[in-house]
């Protein structure tokens, strides 16, 4: 009865839909974008980027990840590049989202399955443009990297 109970317990706590606690900042740790955070770019707060922490926005992960900053929800768009575009928006379209551990993925039941890479592209200065990544494509003429992971700062 322990053992099964013990094991029910491990395979529930691997993706975590759950809301958190509190709002947690969402980083990179792996360069070009080494502890840059997710935010709204100030050219527009439609595009989702990675940028300097001093402009970083705070979300709640529930399903769904919304900022507390601004209210927006970040939805996945619908594409046929293996690399999809990610939208702010003031209504949620995507309940993919999930942690695992303290990395961003999309839930092996949703319609990505599985995903833990995202692709950025580099906009101006600081910012990078960030996508989920489900293969290898890369837009053309754009400088980008591939296979990055998105994460909480710390489950401490």
């Amino acid at each position: 009865m322990h053992s099964s109970l013990f094991r029910l317990l491990s395979i529930s706590a691997v993706a975590l839909p759950a809301a958190l606690a509190k709002p947690e900042q969402i980083r990179a740790v792996q360069e070009p974008i080494f502890h840059y955070y997710l935010q709204a770019y100030p050219e527009d707060p439609s595009i989702p980027v990675m940028g300097p922490e001093a402009t970083s926005e705070f979300f709640d992960i529930a399903g769904t990840i919304q900022s507390t900053n601004s209210s927006a929800f970040l939805n996945i768009a619908d594409e046929e590049s293996s690399y999809k575009t990610l939208t702010f928006a003031d209504a949620s379209s995507t309940d993919a989202w999930e942690l695992e551990g303290d990395t961003i993925i999309t839930g092996t039941a949703s319609s990505y399955g599985r995903q833990l890479n995202f692709l950025v592209c580099q906009l101006e200065g600081q910012f990078w443009q960030v996508y989920l990544q489900t293969g290898s494509e890369t837009p053309a003429g754009k400088t980008c990297t591939n296979f990055v992971s998105l994460h909480l700062p710390c489950l401490c």
